[in-house]
């Protein structure tokens, strides 16, 4: 099973972006690109990453309900 991201979480894709979580669907996560070191070009400052393109670079402690 996969380790899904959290909203607010940082994530890394296509080896080198960085970016933020804003949202988590079924499949995917919507991302704020934080650092795209490699210029790789991407239509707006966010993008839809599947849960299988990403790891998780930094969690976000839970909230205690």
């Amino acid at each position: 099973m996969l380790k899904m991201a959290n909203i607010g979480e940082e994530i890394v894709f296509k080896k080198t972006v960085k970016g933020t979580v804003e949202k988590v669907n079924e499949n995917s996560v919507i991302v704020v690109i934080t650092s795209n070191p490699d210029n790789v070009e991407f239509l707006s400052d966010r993008t839809v990453v599947n849960h299988k393109n990403y790891q998780v670079v930094k969690r976000v402690p839970e909230a205690i309900a």
